[in-house]
């Protein structure tokens, strides 16, 4: 048996050439060189300097050559003086200070060129933003408390807000899972910037969303896990092994990031302090830099933002930020709310829009602030629904407030992709029919292909977005060129609404989504496309430079087919039909002859909105439906009025999706792996059972719903345990946005969803998912799970709720109670 020391040696010995990524990085240590600091000699001797020891050292030393050169003894604001913010030189890895800076109340006789200071790292922590009390209420928060001495502290760094302050707020948010405690912390940053710096409030959105640009905008950060590694280790003095030996304990790079800084106890100069813009301006930066020596100054910008964090939550939530995983639990609908309640209170000190007193909101009934909430967020939501991008979203909200000009400012734009309106899933055509009693209505196939969005102006540019607002327009060259023969005369400038389906041109037989799947993402060669397409267009958003969305789908439906030209095989319109609930049979048979033609099932929408839906005038069709909601409260009744005006990311019952997968016996959930177990026996080389979550759109948690083992083929056993490596990316600490009680083998990164089946759903006093919902103290989970297919056409932001998980509870409650079945059972 190996002794110890010769086990040591050989892991000294191993050497990883490449760097894959942050984790691999981990778990490939190089061999350990003695570090050597070119611009000092080596100490005599054979015993050598720790970096603290050398830097003591050194100041030591500097502090007696100095001395002569003072006017007077060393005081104690000279020491002081020493830690302030200077103007530095950069000499190789040390920082030679040109002079003191002017401080009020510290202001040296005689300035010292060329003094080298060491400094405490504690000193760098930015306390004044890292104490703000930012998760008070906000009718109890007010920002004039503190913004004087904010400003008068950003005044000597620039005039920008701080970092910090964006720091304190992520901190306050990671420690809560409480959906009202992060609205409310969010609001009062946002109140913050728009009083105290207007010009930080957008980075800081951008930044509090964990991104830097809109999701149609081909842009990213291109960082791998190396140039992190490297950056940690030279901004914070680590080596291979101290490296590796944090992230096994912590298993996140942010932890990594906070524990290193928090180690770092001295340091040659103070960090020259961040600012809100500044880090967003170095994301973009590093977003940009494109062509020869571009990875060089990615690592550059890197490792000087690692350096100039003052403190261990900057450093966290910068590398976190690098990453692209903040993990917060801030959705985008999370921060459109704090946004709408911030501009109720704050607003900018050029600005002359009106905003309300706190002592009067304080006054207001609980049922009055929150419908006076529901109205300004529903402007936002509608605003940004049909105009996603908060760079043009924010500067709107800094010189309107929350008002109709909202709408009409950030509106629906050409080459700007609105958020899709979707479906409601009903479980079978009984369930349809019921809901659309009285109604009429329009069945439509639901092709097996990709949702598209095209937009076309009058100087003839095409943009093509997929349902995830992804641009797309490289993809379908076919499609472009196609634009200008499907337009007919008096059409100018269009947004319309398809199905992208692969076909076989000499049949015209529809082909499934996996072949639709193969072809080329980007820059597709018309010459080398080998699977053709077909756009099945259902619905027209915009003509003319006119909105129709607050047109009925009929109307909309009409100009659609009576103004554009069909092309056989390339251009047509989804295959439909005209009904009410009384022509069970046709649609029964329509039903049928979709399944055949290789369709998922049909979608069903309203074709005109109900009388009821129109009593209220004024902010749109989104506001009308809030309204609507309300009243309907207030009667008691739960039944909504069907609009079948185009509601950009509103799933409604206006539009019903009957799927054949629905109609079997058994229903079936979209749900997130987020964890797992080794397996027993044969299985005991892979993850089974697999734990799985449904999403809470409300908090932006995870809440754990059921294990699964069933249904897994030994080859997708080996490509899971490849893809959730124990070591690799994909396996992470546990996260502070999953809801579960107990503690699995390994947590997954959250990035996928599974189509699962199961036979019908239980109260549980084990799992989380829509607690509160039907029981305050047990959540939801299903018995006999079993996988389906991994989801490839969904994100993680589209898997099921809990509210839908609840309402699958309910129906199956009324179901089982008509059979005389006890459904309050729990699970075993």
């Amino acid at each position: 048996m190996p002794n110890p020391a010769s086990k040591r040696k050989r892991d000294d010995a191993s050497d990883s050439k490449s760097f894959r990524s942050i984790d691999s990085f981990f778990r490939s240590p190089k061999k350990r060189q003695p570090q050597v600091d070119i611009c000092t000699p080596a100490p005599p001797g054979n015993q050598a300097l720790t970096d603290e020891e050398l830097a003591r050292k050194l100041q030591a030393e500097w502090d007696r050559d100095a001395a002569p050169s003072r006017d007077g003894p060393h005081t104690e604001a000279n020491t002081q003086a020493a830690l302030l913010p200077q103007s530095v030189e950069r000499k190789g890895d040390l920082q030679i200070a040109d002079s003191p800076p002017k401080t009020s109340g510290v202001v040296p006789e005689k300035k010292t060129k060329g003094v080298l200071s060491l400094q405490t790292s504690a000193t760098t922590e930015d306390t004044i933003s890292m104490s703000l009390p930012l998760d008070q209420p906000p009718l109890s928060f007010k920002p004039s408390t503190y913004i004087e001495q904010l400003r008068e502290f950003w005044g000597l760094e620039g005039g920008r807000a701080s970092y910090s302050i964006l720091a304190r707020a992520f901190s306050l948010v990671n420690s809560t899972q409480s959906r009202i405690k992060i609205v409310d912390i969010l609001v009062n940053l946002l109140r913050i910037l728009i009083e105290g710096n207007p010009d930080s409030l957008l980075p800081a959105v951008w930044l509090a969303t964990n991104a830097f640009a809109p999701p149609y905008v081909p842009l990213e950060l291109g960082l791998g896990g190396s140039a992190i590694s490297k950056a940690l280790k030279k901004a914070y003095g680590l080596d291979n092994l101290g490296l590796k030996s944090l992230y096994d304990k912590h298993g996140d790079a942010g932890d990594v990031a906070y524990e290193a800084k928090k180690k770092q106890s001295f340091t040659l100069r103070r960090p020259k302090p961040l600012s809100i813009k500044g880090v967003y301006d170095s994301l973009t930066g590093i977003a940009n830099s494109k062509g020869t020596g571009s990875q060089e100054n990615k690592q550059r910008i890197v490792e000087q933002l690692l350096r100039d964090a003052r403190g261990a939550e900057e450093s966290r939530y910068i590398v976190r930020t690098l990453v692209q995983h903040l993990r917060i639990g801030a959705v985008r609908t999370t921060m459109l709310i704090a946004l709408a309640r911030a501009f109720l209170y704050s607003r900018p000190p050029s600005a002359t829009f009106e905003v309300y007193l706190q002592p009067d909101l304080m006054n207001l009934k609980k049922d009055e602030l929150s419908n006076l909430y529901a109205r300004a967020e529903e402007i936002v939501k509608a605003s940004y629904a049909r105009h996603p991008n908060y760079n043009d979203l924010i500067p709107c909200l800094l010189e309107t407030g929350i008002s109709k000009a909202v709408l009409a400012k950030c509106g629906l734009s050409l080459h700007i992709p609105l958020l899709p309106m979707l479906g409601s899933i009903t479980r079978d055509l009984t369930e349809m029919l019921t809901k659309l009693q009285g109604k009429k209505f329009s069945c439509e196939y639901k092709y097996d292909g990709q949702r598209a969005q095209v937009h076309c102006d009058t100087a003839g540019k095409v943009s093509l977005f997929s349902r995830h607002l992804e641009f797309m327009t490289d993809k379908y060259p076919d499609l472009v060129s196609l634009v200008p023969q499907i337009r007919g005369d008096g059409v100018s400038s269009f947004i319309l609404e398809g199905e992208v389906v692969a076909v076989d041109q000499e049949s015209g037989d529809l082909l499934p989504f996996q072949t639709l799947s193969n072809r080329a993402k980007k820059n597709v060669e018309m010459s080398n496309i080998k699977i053709n397409v077909c756009l099945f267009a259902f619905d027209l958003m915009y003509l003319n430079g006119e909105p129709l969305l607050e047109r009925s789908f009929r109307e909309r439906r009409e100009l659609l087919r009576s103004l554009f030209v069909e092309i056989p095989k390339r251009f047509s319109w989804v295959k439909s039909i005209d009904a009410t609930s009384t022509d069970s049979d046709m649609i029964l048979n329509f039903f049928r002859e979709a399944t055949k033609e290789k369709c998922e099932g049909i979608m069903v929408k309203v074709l005109d909105t109900d009388v009821e839906a129109v009593e209220t005038v004024g902010l749109g069709s989104a506001i009308k439906e809030s309204s609507n909601i309300a009243k309907e409260k207030q009667k008691g009744t739960r039944k909504r009025a069907l609009l079948s005006t185009y509601e950009p990311d509103k799933r409604l019952e206006s539009w019903l999706k009957v799927k054949k997968d629905y109609s079997t016996a058994s229903d079936t959930l979209d749900l997130i792996p987020i964890a797992g177990w080794h397996g027993q026996g044969r299985k005991a080389k892979w993850w089974s059972p697999i734990l799985l979550a449904v999403r809470n759109p409300e908090t932006g948690s995870l809440e754990a719903v059921t294990k699964c083992m069933s249904g897994f083929t030994d080859k997708f056993y080996q490509e899971n345990k490849e893809k959730y490596a124990e070591h690799g990316d994909n396996v992470i600490s546990r996260p502070s946005y999953v809801d579960y009680r107990n503690e699995p083998e390994v947590w997954f990164e959250p990035q996928e969803v599974w189509e699962v089946a199961f036979a019908d759903i239980t109260l549980s006093p084990t799992y989380t998912a829509a607690i509160g919902l039907v029981s305050e103290e047990r959540g939801l989970s299903l018995r006999f799970p079993r996988f389906l297919r991994v989801r490839e056409d969904k994100t993680i932001e589209e898997a099921s709720t809990s509210a839908y998980l609840a309402e699958l509870w309910r129906k199956q409650s009324a179901r089982l109670q008509i059979e005389g079945v006890d459904s309050m059972q729990e699970e075993p």
